[in-house]
């Protein structure tokens, strides 16, 4: 992976960033627990971490997690399935690795900047990687008042998940730090809790106003009939 820079912090552009399709939306400030055991995804894991690299996470748009054989694959094919992703995906960086047995990894990544890719290329043994340009990190825009409620009843969500499930606390989407006055942050926080399909997730991660996120994640909680 190898970044250049072209001037402002909004054009950097990574070259060859590895990817990691998946079946969810990673969020900035997201907290993902993954376990590894696929060949083409152990050996870039371990480079990534050796490294203190991050990679991307996309969301699936067609395909498989699991690398599948399709039975009807043309003869000039790889033999596999096909895989399509999302064009705009999220960085993650990995703070947590185990080994608890050979040809399995798990690790816990953190969500950062979201990138959009440029072009993408499939390697031989099955691995993505990207030309991504980087988004600018999110502005901070303090929770408004008609908001409020919304940040109160994720706070209240949290507690009754600690209460009810303290063993699994490295497990949530909800880690500390917590930004609890931070638009984007609640909204990113909301989205990987509430069970909506992953292409609205991608289209509501995509957008550039977290004050818009806020303002549609609160309609949804309405309209699902979430007390605040």
């Amino acid at each position: 992976m190898n970044p250049t820079n072209s001037g402002a912090p909004e054009a950097l552009t990574l070259s060859q960033l590895p990817l990691f399709p998946l079946q969810t939306v990673l969020f900035p400030g997201g907290w993902m627990p993954l376990r590894i055991f696929e060949v083409r995804y152990l050996d870039m894991i371990s480079r990534c971490h050796k490294a203190g690299a991050p990679f991307g996470v996309v969301a699936l748009s067609e395909g498989s997690e699991v690398r599948r054989i399709d039975p009807h694959a043309q003869p000039s094919g790889d033999g596999f399935a096909h895989e399509a992703f999302y064009s705009v995906g999220t960085l993650a960086h990995i703070e947590q690795l185990e080994r608890p047995q050979p040809g399995l990894m798990v690790i816990h990544c953190r969500g950062a900047q979201r990138f959009s890719i440029q072009s993408s290329q499939k390697l031989p043994h099955g691995l993505w990687t990207a030309d991504v340009t980087l988004h600018p990190p999110e502005t901070k825009v303090d929770v408004p008042e008609d908001l409020q409620s919304t940040r109160d009843a994720l706070e209240r969500v949290l507690a009754n998940l600690l209460d009810r499930e303290p063993e699994s606390r490295n497990e949530l989407p909800l880690q500390a730090p917590y930004h609890w006055n931070d638009s984007g942050w609640v909204a990113n926080r909301w989205l990987e809790l509430l069970p909506v399909q992953t292409e609205l997730k991608q289209r509501l991660m995509s957008l550039d106003s977290p004050m818009l996120r806020l303002e549609l994640v609160s309609d949804m909680l309405d309209r699902m009939g979430v007390e605040r």
